[in-house]
């Protein structure tokens, strides 16, 4: 576990009392979360957006290699799904853009203890339009106090990882200050992302495997920020206490930790922890 502790759970208390009953924007009802039937077994997974196009690569291959067991993703901020699943939403595994998420959960008697693994760690870019004349490979986060960058998206860093890790990345840079002003939030990376692919922002601050994902490779261009200006972006997952099938879901988890989904994950850019 990290050593930058939150007090996490009382924060969700806030938050999932401010929160729809239903789960992240966008997603399905919730109400099908993990069921087993004649059609075979359904595995409902609450995923870091972050892990959006990666995620869904692993699922298709899940799909070939074990047909029985459906896996439905559901894509959101780590934070949001944390405050979701400490009022019992109905998800049987979590992947979180943060390992903490996961261990307080644990605590809170949600995971069993000890439960979490670490499956990736994250790295941000800055990523602009093929049309934008920045030239973030020489200059880095410095072309975003550039007086032509009027908007920057991140995610919200209230509750996203990349969100906290891009506020933590400017700041060691000696720019927030300058650039604050023109910061635009995302719900979850992934909106970020869209918010400068769409123009509604000029650059923007995401997760590295958003960025190589092949429309996102094709859309424009970006640079990596140094791992050592903002916080480990260690990824936990954990399969939940409630899950309806505790043998699906930890499968599912020790499918994507496998070298199958280990090399997804490289792929996409993701450091990897030992196996």
């Amino acid at each position: 576990m990290s050593n930058r502790r939150r007090p996490l759970l009382g924060i969700a208390l806030v938050v999932a009392a401010c929160l729809p009953a239903g789960p992240a924007t966008g997603a399905p009802s919730l109400h099908a979360s993990g069921t087993s039937g004649a059609s075979g077994t359904t595995v409902r997974v609450a995923v870091a957006a972050d892990l959006r196009f990666a995620m869904d690569e692993l699922v298709a291959a899940w799909a070939t290699a074990r047909p029985a067991t459906t896996v439905t993703p559901v894509y959101g901020s780590s934070g949001t799904f944390f405050a979701q699943l400490s009022q019992d939403a109905p998800f049987d595994v979590f992947f979180s853009a943060d390992a903490d998420y996961p261990h307080e959960l644990e605590l809170a008697g949600l995971a069993e203890p000890g439960a979490t693994r670490l499956y990736a760690i994250g790295q941000i870019v800055v990523w602009v339009r093929s049309t934008s004349t920045l030239d973030v490979a020489a200059r880095g986060l410095a072309a975003l106090a550039d007086p032509s960058v009027e908007t920057i998206a991140i995610a919200n860093p209230e509750h996203a990882p990349y969100g906290r890790s891009a506020m933590a990345a400017l700041d060691a840079a000696g720019i927030l200050e300058a650039v604050e002003p023109k910061l635009v939030l995302g719900e979850n990376v992934s909106q970020a992302a869209q918010f400068v692919e769409s123009g509604g922002a000029d650059a923007g601050i995401i997760a590295l495997s958003l960025a190589l994902a092949p429309t996102m490779r094709e859309a424009g261009r970006h640079a990596v920020v140094p791992i050592d200006t903002y916080p480990r972006l260690e990824q936990g997952a954990v399969v939940l206490r409630a899950a309806a099938d505790p043998a699906a879901a930890g499968a599912f988890l020790d499918f994507v930790l496998g070298a199958e989904g280990r090399a997804v994950l490289d792929r996409y850019g993701f450091l990897l922890p030992d196996a």
